[in-house]
């Protein structure tokens, strides 16, 4: 399974039409403290946040809806959901990682069920 720091990098969507990747800046948090912040607060997001390890989320609090995508152990996506601020999402069972981004933006970067993901780390 994959481990990270917090920090930052890029999320690399491979395309299923075998066009080139898209590339997409990231925040990973994957310490307790980063992935409790999460979004909050926030009123946008320059492309995608990973919190890692999760399998649910929640929007209260949030100033924005969002696009949620929930990974398992191998970076693959096994759902995509947008959610509007105030809700609960249900955990998913196999999920490892989530990825947090703008609503609506998901669609376009390729990123829906069964696509692969890698995270590319920024620095050492």
């Amino acid at each position: 399974m994959a481990r990270w720091r917090d920090g930052h990098g890029e999320l690399v969507v491979r395309g299923d039409g075998g066009g080139p990747p898209v590339r997409v800046p990231l925040e990973i948090a994957s310490s307790y403290r980063a992935r409790t912040r999460g979004l909050l607060g926030r009123d946008s997001l320059d492309g995608a946040l990973l919190l890692s390890p999760a399998g649910s989320v929640h929007t209260f609090r949030m100033r924005m809806p969002i696009d949620v995508a929930y990974l398992d152990r191998r970076l693959t996506v096994l759902a995509v959901r947008t959610m509007p601020p105030g809700r609960l999402g249900l955990p998913r069972v196999r999920a490892r990682h989530v990825i947090e981004a703008e609503a609506g933006v998901m669609e376009g970067w390729g990123l829906r069920a069964g696509a692969r993901v890698e995270v590319v780390r920024e620095g050492p």
